[in-house]
């Protein structure tokens, strides 16, 4: 019914239009043949019509008619020669013959225009070789991603609002507080968080190399502070040695709870070669595995088309896609399904350069058994407008089904409160923060649930978004290329669609001095934040400064004296403020819950100048009077007592690295170096009962 009108429409318009020299798709050229082809049967379709029609495609569309070729197959000998093709590898002509059957013009740059065989002939087979590979590592193939791709572009260019059918709400969770009142007992949380510490796994996100900190190394390298040496990959291993420890200690279960490392291309090999150099820093083989990211490919416009390296034509761009891609990575790998059989109850997602969040995690993991969470995000207060994504509750406005518990970035956030409620915005509440709790990004994700929704249709693969740089207010042209990205926090999206409103997402808030000072920013940004005003700078400095402010609060709370460094207190050293002192770490190993705390330390007092570093569960400190610098080591199984020792010596002290000086890139980074004068230290190898008193002594009893 359709194909006479149509094909009485094509013949008027042959006589003013030349299909063959339009830029037509392989899909429209079908569709019109098809279209024509039933009427063609009926009305007399000539040979002399075919080539009024179809010009030069005239024969083409007999060959297609008749089913004695495709027509993708038209278009690839149209594009690119047999001879070319016949240079590539069996995976990269195919790639490279879909991608042209299924091209608009976007990818034309890509396979017109090729010179012919004998020049440039290894280039094009690793151009081919490339968008096979890009094809094999994204979930549905390259045509998948480009397709998202169109549609997400499109929809950037227009402006459209994810969040025009929704309101936000303030979602459910708890707030705990070391050392103040919460909405829940700090000791409540956490007794019901070590009840579930051996069936849970780690996974520790860590794709990106240290070049935003101006390091060309892998950040889970980098030193966590200057006192004890020891760097986030280790600090991390430890803290889970620490949990499995506590588990043997108060059920007699000995357990290995596994830990995951996301990496990708640019940091496997040298995540690998610490590992290696490290020994696992005390983990068994078999306990850490590691999954890699593989990177998307680049786009050069808002169609879509594929970034071409500007130095090498026979190259494609690529970018890293994002930590979303860790749920599909532990699907694929076969990891949640074998924790899941394996009786694992819970998965917590850490960061790589975030040292306080440790302290969090046992507390949010009772947070989430208590109140059933399937999914519970770590999150800090949140000042209104700050440039930090905020935990919120979705209310779709006629559709309760599609309501969501979601992080919101902040840019998106502030335009979806000025339309509802009384239109200001991003506000603070009487608190002086945002109602809506800041998002620190780590997680912790019921095992149930999130096999279940790893085994639906998406396999874990996270809704995606653009973030394209517009040249100009035309939203056509980019600065750079741009691509696909997924964050690991967009999961909710993927509960609702495979548990509907069953999913239980919420969040549990902690101070920021407890669990939130990321190092992710170059000391020179730092410096000009600072210059501007702001009280978190994001430096390897001020990282380490507020892990040592954290531990003085810490030891105040437990009955020390010792002062607390204020923000009128920080003292500038590299051009970033920092804490005076004391400078205090302590170690996984001497006591990773507020109740271990609280029972190892009884009383003493810390100068403002000292320095103090802690390993070992076995130490109890009774009394002591530290001005200076202290290190105590104890191994497994040494109880070691320091009861009225008195620490007097030149201590520790930070030197500002001169301008222009020649220092490696793990000194730069920070500003700083500390000059170690004085130590009073104690390694105690042995298992058994010392006691360290007044005269210094470590005596064995």
């Amino acid at each position: 019914n359709f194909g006479m009108p149509f094909l009485s429409w094509i013949t008027g318009w042959h006589t003013s239009r030349d299909l063959n020299n339009m830029r037509v798709s392989a899909e429209t050229f079908l569709i019109i043949v098809s279209l024509c082809s039933k009427a063609a049967s009926t009305s007399g379709f000539s040979n002399n019509f075919a080539a009024n029609t179809f010009g030069a495609r005239s024969e083409q569309v007999f060959q297609c008619l008749r089913g004695g070729t495709s027509l993708g197959s038209l278009a690839v000998e149209e594009a690119i020669s047999t001879a070319n093709l016949e240079l590539l590898s069996e995976k990269g002509r195919s790639c490279l013959t879909q991608l042209i059957e299924q091209d608009d013009g976007s990818q034309k740059h890509v396979y017109c225009d090729w010179p012919e065989p004998g020049t440039d002939d290894e280039g094009k087979r690793k151009l081919a070789d490339q968008l096979a590979a890009l094809d094999d590592s994204y979930p549905g193939g390259l045509s998948a991603y480009l397709n998202k791709a169109k549609v997400l572009l499109k929809e950037s260019a227009e402006g459209v609002n994810p969040f025009s059918d929704f309101e936000a709400r303030i979602p459910e969770g708890e707030s705990l507080s070391f050392d103040k009142e919460g909405t829940m007992s700090f000791t409540e949380a956490e007794d019901l968080g070590k009840s579930v510490l051996g069936d849970t796994v780690f996974v520790l996100v860590a794709g990106g190399l240290g070049e935003r900190l101006g390091y060309s190394g892998i950040k889970l390298s980098l030193e966590t502070n200057l006192c004890s040496n020891e760097c986030y990959l280790e600090l991390y291993v430890k803290y889970i040695q620490a949990m499995q420890k506590m588990v043997t200690r108060e059920t007699g279960r000995n357990v290995k709870i596994p830990l995951v490392i996301m990496t990708s291309g640019d940091t496997d090999p040298l995540t690998r070669q610490i590992l290696k150099d490290n020994n696992n820093f005390g983990f068994d083989e078999d306990q850490i595995q590691i999954v890699m990211q593989d990177k998307v490919a680049a786009l050069r416009d808002g169609n879509a088309g594929l970034a071409l390296d500007e130095d090498n034509r026979w190259k494609i761009q690529t970018k890293p896609h994002g930590h979303g891609d860790v749920h599909h990575l532990l699907f694929r790998e076969g990891l949640v399904d074998k924790w899941d059989k394996d009786g694992k109850k819970y998965v917590v997602f850490l960061q790589d350069t975030n040292a306080l969040v440790i302290n969090s995690v046992i507390p949010t993991l009772g947070v989430s058994v208590k109140k059933g969470f399937h999914m519970n995000s770590i999150c800090i207060p949140r000042l209104a407008g700050e440039a930090a994504g905020a935990i919120t509750r979705l209310e779709h406005i006629s559709d309760p089904s599609k309501s969501l518990t979601i992080n919101v970035e902040y840019n998106q956030l502030d335009p979806l409160l000025r339309t509802q409620g009384d239109c200001k915005g991003d506000v603070a509440d009487e608190t002086g923060f945002s109602p809506f709790p800041g998002n620190a990004n780590n997680l912790v994700l019921e095992m149930k649930a999130y096999a279940k929704t790893l085994r639906g249709e998406d396999q874990g693969v996270v809704v995606e978004f653009v973030n394209p740089k517009y040249k100009d207010e035309s939203r056509t042209v980019f600065k750079k290329p741009t691509r696909l990205e997924c964050m690991m926090q967009d999961i909710p999206k993927l509960y609702q669609k495979e548990m509907g409103d069953q999913a239980n997402i919420g969040f549990t808030m902690f101070d920021r001095w407890f669990t939130f000072s990321p190092a992710k920013n170059a000391l020179e940004a730092g410096i000009e934040a600072v210059e501007k005003g702001s009280t978190a700078p994001g430096t390897m400095s001020s990282a380490e400064s507020d892990k040592y402010i954290q531990n003085q609060r810490k030891l105040k709370y437990a009955g020390m004296e010792v002062p607390v460094t204020t923000e009128n207190d920080l003292v500038v050293v590299g051009g970033i403020p920092v804490t005076p002192g004391p400078r205090v770490y302590l170690g996984s190993s001497f006591a990773i819950t507020q109740e271990e705390l609280i029972s190892k330390i009884s009383s003493g007092k810390i100068s403002k100048r000292s320095s103090l570093v802690l390993n070992g569960n076995g130490i109890t400190i009774k009394d002591m009077d530290l001005d200076g610098a202290l290190v105590i080591n104890a191994c497994d199984g040494a109880d070691v007592v320091i009861d009225g020792l008195e620490v007097k010596n030149k201590g520790w002290n930070l030197l500002e690295i001169p301008d222009g000086a020649n220092v490696p890139e793990t000194v730069s980074i920070r500003g700083y170096t500390m000059d170690k004068m004085e130590t009073a230290e104690y390694n105690i190898e042995n298992p058994g009962s010392y006691i360290i008193g007044k005269d210094g002594l470590c005596k064995k009893l």
